[in-house]
């Protein structure tokens, strides 16, 4: 099933980020870049925080952001109600976060992860869903 993904970062990300949106788009997928637009120095937050928006007015089902470590655009993202965004730097991280945390922005550490890894999570977030039950609960005690 073809997705609308957000995708954004930083410069440090830029490289994964290219990388991730070729792939997505070969997939079929329906991909936003929401910059930036080349690999010179900028504020991830420009570009996270209309991801996020994005992401929780539902023009798009997911979110991927991408910096150097992955905590700036997580912590960014993460100010929005209602967005989950979740650092992942194994496949299996990023399969229990929307699994069990329904988290619907994907945070890639671009300087701690190789592009085949990078890419694992990618396709294990895209394929996992929430399981609901127990951890429907949790998550609605998340927003604040």
């Amino acid at each position: 099933m073809a997705l609308k993904i957000g995708i954004g970062g930083d410069h440090a990300g830029f490289e994964l980020k290219q990388h991730l949106k070729a792939l997505l788009e070969k997939q079929g997928h329906h991909v936003k870049d929401f910059g930036p637009f080349d690999g010179n120095s900028v504020d991830y937050p420009d570009y996270v925080h209309p991801l996020a928006t994005a992401v929780h007015s539902g023009e798009f089902d997911l979110g991927i952001a991408i910096c150097g470590s992955g905590n700036g655009v997580c912590m960014t993202a993460n100010k929005h109600a209602g967005i989950r965004a979740a650092l992942c730097w194994q496949p299996e991280l990023a399969a229990l976060a929307r699994q069990h945390n329904n988290a619907n922005i994907l945070c890639l550490p671009a300087r701690f992860i190789d592009t085949k890894t990078a890419e694992q999570c990618v396709e294990a977030f895209l394929t996992n869903s929430f399981e609901g039950g127990r951890h429907q609960r949790r998550v609605e005690k998340i927003d604040v």
